[in-house]
């Protein structure tokens, strides 16, 4: 009986074979798989630039890639923004870093979230990705806990090659997702 520990890489490989039964796929193309992560940190109401350069420091920090800074695409009074302006950070992951940060997603920082009950499942768009936001980048195991005073959120979209709703929470719970129960 082998006791190790699969990778959700691993897990991808298993999930295909159970999909394919299950939703009937012929082709070996069709079969389920990760694309890509985008991670995302607005720091549009940061008013101060030491705290929109922390915010980018913090980000490379938890996704092991230098994100990119977004400015804003167009002036808005109502929201006191300048065309240009610093509205947050971006990073795409892929390949090894992606499943990097899946792993450390899915098995440090979610548990250590504060009353966490599991990820919902409505939260697949119509093109099959998974969006989850995370209120505090806090639960990272790469930022300092003394330094609470700059607090951040982040919104993290799992990019998958499937089209369904139910196919994707399928897939995402085969890899082993915590998903609240149906």
């Amino acid at each position: 009986m082998n006791n190790t520990v699969k990778t959700l890489k691993e897990r991808q490989i298993e999930a295909a074979k159970v999909m394919k039964t299950e939703f009937g796929l012929e082709n070996a193309m069709q079969a389920p798989r990760i694309l890509k992560v985008v991670v995302s940190v607005g720091v549009g109401s940061f008013k101060d630039k030491k705290k929109v350069e922390l915010a980018g420091i913090r980000t490379a920090e938890i996704t092991g890639q230098k994100p990119v800074l977004r400015g804003a695409k167009k002036s808005i009074a109502g929201f006191k923004s300048r065309e240009n302006d610093p509205m947050g950070y971006q990073s795409t992951l892929r390949g090894e870093v992606m499943w990097n940060f899946l792993e450390k997603i899915v098995h440090i920082a979610l548990p250590r979230t504060k009353d966490f009950r599991g990820l919902s499942r409505t939260a697949v768009d119509d093109m099959g990705n998974y969006t989850l936001g995370v209120p505090e980048h806090t639960i990272f195991p790469e930022t300092a806990d003394e330094e609470l005073k700059d607090v951040f959120g982040m919104g993290i979209t799992i990019v998958t090659n499937l089209s369904d709703k139910k196919e994707t929470v399928r897939f995402l719970e085969l890899l082993g997702f915590p998903l609240k129960k149906a």
